[in-house]
């Protein structure tokens, strides 16, 4: 990795209380960034925005109303946002439905992110070039994306297909917001940062029940390396190579669902999520 400056640059990372989201923020605070971090464990979440040298934003992404106060806060902080990392996320038992009585692998990997990169708009625009890096994930190929029925009321929810779908999701925002906010000056990426040895699947008994064995040693890599990729995404800034990509950790146009290139499931999920989230800046 380049130790490409981040000098002057501000840059908010979600789902940073540990793991990832946490590296990610020391390295980039470390490269000169002005980094805000928030997370939804206050105790975990302190000590990481005392590393880094700005007060903890605390948010539940299962609780919507979180994401506006967040949302809130920052506005209240900074002027202009130049790096969103939308990392925030997990794997969840779809039958755990949300305080807003959303099936929660949609809400927390997708829904949240959307209304939080939404009310940011302004922020992100005032840079007057700026980068949403979505982290995604190679379980996007068990997705599938169905427009009438994103909460699955009418099919059965199986785990790792609801991730899938959530993680599918981000690539298509991620195209969504390309196609759509580029005249703001505003780049968005997607990433799969590969199988990180974290508290991923904390929140699933039986994704935890891996990462708490001993395979975890074999079937995943460092945290250190996990966080690469989106160092190097937001060092890189919001150049056109990467908008609306998909990246497979360094490597870009990774393996994608057939579904991701669909400009109607494109369009169809952020009219969809735009009505779900209510009114809007954008």
């Amino acid at each position: 990795m380049t130790e490409q400056t981040m000098a002057g640059r501000t840059v908010l990372v979600t789902g940073a209380s540990d793991g990832i989201g946490a590296q990610t923020a020391r390295v980039l605070a470390a490269l000169g960034a002005t980094v805000h971090v928030t997370g939804r464990s206050a105790e975990k979440l302190r000590p990481i925005a005392e590393e880094v040298g700005t007060e903890p934003l605390i948010a539940d992404f299962s609780r919507l109303d979180d994401v506006r106060r967040l949302a809130a806060q920052v506005g209240e902080r900074v002027e202009s946002l130049d790096v969103l990392l939308n990392n925030a996320g997990g794997t969840f038992a779809p039958s755990r439905t949300t305080h807003d009585a959303h099936e929660p692998n949609f809400q927390i990997n997708h829904l949240a992110p959307f209304l939080l990169t939404h009310l940011l708009h302004p922020q992100l625009a005032r840079a007057g070039s700026s980068l949403v890096v979505n982290t995604s994930s190679v379980a996007n190929l068990m997705g599938r994306i169905v427009l009438d029925d994103l909460d699955y009321e009418h099919r059965r929810a199986r785990e790792f297909t609801a991730y899938g779908t959530g993680k599918l999701m981000n690539i298509l925002f991620t195209r969504g917001i390309a196609q759509r906010w580029s005249g703001d000056g505003i780049a968005s990426v997607a990433v799969h940062p590969g199988p990180v040895g974290s508290s991923f699947g904390r929140d699933s008994w039986v994704v935890g029940l891996l990462y708490r064995s001993p395979l975890k040693r074999f079937a995943t890599i460092s945290v250190a390396d996990g966080a690469a990729p989106l160092i190097v995404l937001a060092q890189g800034g919001p150049a056109p190579e990467v908008n609306g990509r998909y990246f497979s950790r360094l490597t870009p146009d990774g393996r994608e669902n057939k579904q991701a290139h669909d400009q109607r499931l494109i369009d169809g999920l952020w009219e969809r999520s735009r009505e779900l989230c209510g009114e809007l800046t954008q």
